[in-house]
């Protein structure tokens, strides 16, 4: 005998011809619609719609709340429904939890409440019609076109381009509106993240140094003269000195490349640009001091700084943001061999200094500390440098933020306000002086490359070795190895390599470039 809840809810699918539940003749010609709902704000409030779902409802005669109201409890943020057969133009739709409307910014978190739910929402409800194989999707932009483009573009993809069954490729458009500004500036947000995923989830055998560079260089064609790509042979990074750079790619068969990019997105010559650099190492095996086996696959991603920066590049590129950049990667691969560093090696940095060589594994400090060097002499308005630098950061903050040293108080707050706006936040570490007595303690050189407790601030420790490469008024130095991989911490990511900091990245750029 059924209960009458079930009574009622039967009785409305009845009443308005609508089904519930899966069904297995939905095709892939069909088209798919995302709605936002947010929370009630006391119990006697009936369905809390956005604009747009509000507007769907009336068209079907109130069939969508009246669905709603029958098919379970209130929606919560972050969870879904779907229904069949209520619009013959969508005979999918999705209604996505929003939680409470009016929302902003929350100091504690540190993010935009509101943009988040937008994303992970909009994300959960693209993934559900792309696991239905609903290849045209409509989504409601819940007021935040950027927010809801980015919690789709992101939430869509996944790395399946050496499997045999690919999920289907799912194309969505704002719901209501042909032309957004807002939406097409999220999916850039969102394709820009998405390169940097690629990048990093590949196997290290598909990307190498030359291929990594390659694919950043095809990636920027198409913005013509504004941007150029430079990739150096062996013999010029040995004129320039980089003897820390290429002891560490000796130990491979694959070539070490230095990848230049220079985007110019004013003509004012007299504006000095941005300079990101980032760690390259397309396979970590930890050279000599060779690494455990288990988890070691995931090291194919500890180019991560690399793929980031390149890929803010070609979004700040596709996004015609009126400032100047120059991205620089030092890209190799860190590998056992008879040519590989030893431990105890003495190496010399392009400016100098010598480096006693205690850990191989600590080799992204030893790339960048010449990319580093390289970087001043453009002059640049600011350095930022990003690597997955040290398990230390990972055990410090996890996922929920990238650890930012810096020895400017004026690069840290553009950081923090553009990681706000982002949702991918950055959390301020110290450069105290106490760490820089560690690694400047050396028996045999300038500097040694772990410090004297390796195991203690190693995190802190690696920053201050890189400050020793530094005479920027204002530089900053990212560790994203706590964030470079996905779970599920963050809701609109799939399990996988994340591609963060990325949207920071450009966020920060966009906001540079609008200022005076």
């Amino acid at each position: 005998m059924l209960i009458p809840f079930r009574r009622v809810l039967l009785t409305a699918i009845r009443k308005h011809n609508c089904r519930l539940f899966s069904d297995s003749k939905i095709t892939s010609s069909r088209k798919g619609l995302v709605l936002g709902v947010y929370e009630k704000q006391s119990d006697n409030d009936g369905v809390h719609f956005t604009e747009a779902a509000a507007a769907f409802d009336r068209t079907v005669s109130g069939k969508l709340s009246e669905m709603l109201s029958v098919s379970g409890p209130p929606l919560k943020k972050g969870k879904s429904r779907i229904f069949y057969g209520l619009h013959q133009d969508f005979p999918s739709v999705v209604v996505v939890g929003l939680g409470k409307s009016g929302t902003g910014v929350c100091g504690n978190e540190n993010w935009d409440n509101c943009k988040e739910s937008i994303r992970a929402a909009v994300s959960v409800g693209c993934r559900q019609l792309q696991d239905l194989e609903v290849a045209h999707v409509e989504v409601d932009t819940c007021g935040d076109g950027q927010s809801a483009a980015e919690g789709a573009v992101l939430g869509l993809f996944e790395y399946d381009e050496l499997k045999t069954k690919k999920k289907v490729r799912v194309t969505a458009q704002p719901h209501g509106s042909s032309v957004d500004s807002a939406w097409k500036k999220g999916v850039l947000y969102g394709d820009g993240q998405n390169l940097a995923r690629q990048l990093m989830e590949a196997p290290a055998n598909h990307i190498t140094p030359t291929v990594f560079a390659n694919t950043i260089e095809q990636k920027l064609l198409p913005f013509g003269h504004r941007v150029t790509v430079h990739k150096r042979p062996q013999s010029w990074i040995e004129s320039e000195h980089m003897g820390a750079f290429l002891s560490v790619s000796k130990g491979s068969e694959e070539p070490p490349i230095f990848l230049e990019l220079h985007y110019k997105g004013t003509s004012d010559s007299a504006q000095p640009p941005l300079l990101l650099v980032g760690k390259g190492i397309t396979f970590d095996s930890g050279g000599i001091s060779l690494k455990p086996s288990s988890g070691m696959d995931a090291m194919r991603a500890d180019m991560g700084g690399a793929a980031t920066v390149c890929s803010a590049i070609v979004t700040a590129a596709a996004l015609n943001l009126p400032i100047n950049i120059i991205g620089l990667a030092p890209l190799c691969e860190n590998m056992p061999s008879g040519k590989a560093n030893k431990p105890g090696d003495v190496v010399r940095a392009k400016n100098g200094k010598t480096i006693q060589v205690d850990n191989t594994d600590a080799e992204g400090r030893l790339i960048l500390a010449d990319a580093l060097c390289y970087a001043h002499s453009f002059n640049p308005r600011a350095i930022i440098n990003v690597a997955t630098l040290t398990g230390a950061m990972d055990v410090a903050l996890g996922s929920a933020a990238t650890g930012v040293f810096t020895n400017s108080d004026w690069l840290w707050e553009r950081l923090h306000k553009a990681s706000i706006v982002t949702g991918d936040r950055v959390w301020r570490m110290p450069l105290f002086q106490h760490y820089t007595r560690q690694v400047t303690d050396s028996a045999l050189a300038d500097l040694n490359n772990v410090g004297k407790y390796s195991r203690s601030g190693g995190a802190c420790t690696a920053a201050a070795f890189l400050r020793e490469f530094v005479t920027a008024d204002h530089w900053a130095h990212l560790d994203i190895a706590g964030v470079m991989s996905n779970k599920d911490e963050v809701p609109y990511l799939r399990k996988g390599m994340s591609g963060r900091p990325t949207r920071t990245l450009v966020e920060f750029a966009a906001g540079l470039a609008s200022e005076p």
